[in-house]
């Protein structure tokens, strides 16, 4: 595999890492606060529904080769994608304090 190929696998998987966590983030609610059993069908078609995805995409990339770097820059990506997701919350409650005192 050419370095090309490399850096393109890495970036996409550090990318879909952040897109996982905003997409986790916004089916919370279907995920966490229902039933049960509504619950684990929703998490089951989620999980599958993004494990595809990743793959059919590094199938175009790089033919469907898996490595451990991958891995790692996805769960780097969550994490970063989780991180900047706190930092914005915490920046628009401070603002929001902000306003609402200086009214």
């Amino acid at each position: 595999m050419n370095l090309e190929i490399q850096v393109a696998t890495l970036l996409f998987s550090f990318l879909y890492g952040s897109f996982f966590f905003i997409f986790l983030h916004f089916n919370s609610k279907f995920i966490y606060g229902s039933k049960k059993y509504f619950s684990i069908i929703i998490t089951f078609m989620f999980v599958i529904f993004n494990v595809l995805l990743y793959f059919i995409i590094l199938r175009k990339i790089n033919n469907g080769i898996l490595h451990n770097y991958c891995l790692l820059m996805l769960v780097i990506g969550y994490i970063v994608g989780a991180s900047i997701n706190n930092l914005l919350h915490k920046i628009i409650k401070k603002l929001y304090i902000k306003f609402i005192f200086k009214k």
